[in-house]
């Protein structure tokens, strides 16, 4: 079940697709416009957002970079490809894991129907469901 800021985002994704035509663009251009449409709607975001990727301990060198962080909550991750492929749900996964947030929004804006390719996952670490 989708709470109220998940809809309003799937609500911004929507407009973005049919306001640039469809399918067809790079993620990055996918990315601003749907930043540019939360904002108008009063939503707060952060693109590109850095999260350290820490091993025993250390920082390693490269962080992960989240596409979008909505008001603190939700992760969306941006796609523009006309398939659906199941690295883009484990890569989200990994995110949410890596961050303790709890919900995200795989969005593909490569498709003809965007509202028919949005994924929407849910951090398994934060219903107790962590591994021994």
């Amino acid at each position: 079940m989708l709470n109220d800021l998940e809809q309003k985002i799937i609500e911004a994704a929507v407009e973005v697709h049919q306001n640039l035509g469809g399918p067809g663009l790079l993620e990055s251009i996918y990315e601003s416009a749907l930043c540019h449409e939360l904002m108008l709607r009063g939503i707060r975001t952060l693109r590109q957002k850095p999260i350290p990727v820490i091993y025993k301990g250390v920082e390693v060198r490269e962080p992960l970079f989240l596409d979008i962080l909505v008001d603190n909550q939700i992760i969306v991750e941006v796609k523009a490809s006309e398939k659906d492929i199941p690295f883009y749900q484990i890569q989200l996964s990994t995110y949410l894991r890596m961050t303790g947030i709890e919900k995200g929004l795989l969005i593909n804006f490569g498709k003809h129907y965007v509202k028919d390719s949005i994924c929407h996952l849910v951090n398994p670490l934060q219903y107790g469901n962590r591994p021994d």
